[in-house]
């Protein structure tokens, strides 16, 4: 069982070896021809991103969780849900809408030449095919994970300090940004960090919107210019970009485990809001909702609808079965996985079993290009070696024994999305009591006997979610999938990208909405997650790990 574990955590940082060592080992010439050439275009392209999406996300995320947490307004219960639902959109699929949208021929600019009697050139509308327009779409999209995890921190601090600062004759925005928003600030950071991680792997996003970034840069370094050496190497850079951040948030969940926000004794007494303080928190709310949700859905739907295109074709149920098979057979790896690591290291909590679980959550940090490009170099040279001496002894061809099959992208998945797993599995084994582990062993159980028949029952919730959280990432998974999937097996993720890079935005609706429609599974879970977290004193603002990657 421990060798099993340390399998699955040796297999999580299989890819960072293997790309730290092709990039050193690659020509040397191409570092100097990177810095010379695309490398700060990417620096410069990502780090506007960067910047952009954080204010972005930290605004729109810590102001609507204070708003649905500590005031009251028509449809605040709506909201507290309502605002996570941006989540269940991949970024890219927010993007083939709103171009369907926005674009020079799509229906508001046509509207526009139609009411003002405008010809194409006389008139001004700003480009969403820009930087501008990508970072807008993150924004979007990842603002709920500042937003779910600073809601947990504002529900789990005590009113007696707020109170304190009213009394003192602070003003509710006052008392907000001196006692309530520095209390929250870890919870805040690591949200931020989460979104940032996201927007520094985005792949689709940013290449239907032609901004060149890293994740750009390595697909077209491996595929449209056939150098995998620059590819490494541009895999290590962004490695590095990952691995600061998952620091950053680490230090951040870490602070907020270190301070609590004190004891929730004494609920905090909301502020009802009426007139146009109702209003202007209404709109607020309303804003990432309709921009983030309703109208890209609506968007899809009407695409969908004049696509003349049917989910039951014999092609697209082909898709859906790939999309299907590929996600329930890394979410079954995955959570195997993340069941042995969390198990062994209950039973051995020692240094061994601490660093496997660290070097197995290691993932969450590694965007999908970087693992695709970590695993694929190693075991395409395995592949050519076994090929050969084959040949030679034999006389046989073995081909792509595991670049050429779907075996290598789920260990990609199993990488990929282990932290998330690791984090509901956690959860679920912090609420059995070591009592029952020790009454069973005092009656005889093995250690595999009492995983059998007292763990997995009761931990069958927290298994069901992990499955199905990793099952949805799987699904909505685009740049290890683009990279890595076997000739000819395409799934929704790809088809959507497909016809969208083909101009075929309203063909991308149908698949793009399927990837919606089972991403709300995972934003439910979320929200009745923060619920019945908020309901028990004393929990950590950070929620565990279930706030992680569900891109």
């Amino acid at each position: 069982m421990r060798l099993a574990a340390w399998i699955f955590a040796a297999l999580c940082l299989l890819p960072i070896v293997a790309v730290v060592v092709t990039a050193f080992g690659a020509d040397g010439g191409r570092w100097a021809a990177l810095i010379d050439t695309v490398l700060p275009g990417y620096v410069w392209n990502t780090l506007q991103l960067v910047v952009w999406v954080s204010l972005g996300t930290g605004l729109l995320g810590t102001g609507t969780a204070w708003l649905v947490t500590n005031c009251r307004f028509p449809g605040q219960r709506i909201f507290e849900f309502a605002l996570a639902m941006p989540l269940a959109f991949p970024a890219y699929v927010l993007a083939y809408a709103y171009t369907n949208l926005l674009d020079h021929p799509g229906p508001v600019q046509s509207a526009l030449r139609a009411v003002f009697n405008l010809g194409p050139r006389d008139y001004w509308f700003p480009e969403i095919r820009s930087l501008g327009g990508a970072a807008a779409m993150l924004t979007f999209v990842l603002y709920p994970y500042v937003y779910l995890l600073a809601r947990t921190a504002f529900l789990q601090q005590s009113a007696s300090a707020y109170q304190a600062a009213r009394m003192l004759g602070r003003s509710p925005w006052g008392a907000f940004t001196s006692v309530s928003l520095p209390m929250a600030r870890p919870a805040i950071v690591a949200g931020v960090t989460l979104a940032l991680m996201e927007t520094i792997a985005d792949f689709g996003t940013v290449a239907h919107f032609n901004v060149q970034t890293f994740a750009t840069g390595i697909y077209r370094a491996w595929f449209a210019m056939g150098d995998r050496g620059m590819a490494t190497q541009l895999a290590l850079w962004l490695l590095a970009v990952a691995v600061l951040l998952a620091v950053i948030e680490r230090m951040e969940r870490g602070a907020a485990q270190r301070f609590p926000a004190g004891k929730k004794n004494d609920g905090m007494m909301p502020q009802r809001l009426s007139g146009a303080q109702a209003f202007a928190a209404i709109a607020f709310c309303a804003l990432p909702v309709l921009v983030g949700f309703i109208i890209p859905a609506a968007m899809l739907l009407v695409m969908a609808a004049g696509s003349g295109q049917s989910l039951f074709t014999a092609r697209y149920l082909g898709f859906v079965g790939n999309s299907i098979t590929l996600a329930g057979l890394a979410a079954m790896a995955t959570v195997l996985g993340a069941l042995l690591i969390s198990y062994c290291a209950r039973l051995s909590p020692g240094i061994a079993a601490r660093s496997a679980r660290l070097l197995a959550g290691i993932g969450y940090a590694i965007p999908g290009g970087v693992i695709a490009v970590g695993l694929l170099v190693p075991f395409a040279g395995f592949d050519n070696w076994l090929d050969a001496f084959s040949r030679e002894q034999f006389g046989y061809s073995t081909g792509l024994l595991f670049t050429g099959s779907i075996g290598l992208l789920i260990v990609a998945y199993v990488v990929r999305f282990m932290a998330a797993a690791l984090g509901a599995v956690d959860a679920g084994l912090a609420n059995i009591k070591p009592s029952l582990d020790e009454a069973a062993r005092s009656l005889g159980r093995t250690e595999i006997g009492m995983l059998k028949t007292i763990h997995i029952p009761l931990l069958s919730g927290s298994l069901l979610t992990a499955l199905l959280i990793v099952f949805v990432d799987v699904m909505k998974e685009l740049p290890a999938t683009l990279i890595m999937r076997p000739f000819n097996f395409d799934t929704l993720a790809v088809q959507a990208y497909r016809l969208a890079s083909d101009e075929r935005l309203e063909q991308a609706a149908v698949p793009s909405l399927v990837i919606v429609a089972i991403g709300l599974v995972p934003v439910v879970l979320l929200c009745k997650a923060i619920a019945s977290d908020a309901a028990r004193p004393g929990r950590s603002p950070a929620l565990g790990a279930t706030v992680t990657r569900p891109r």
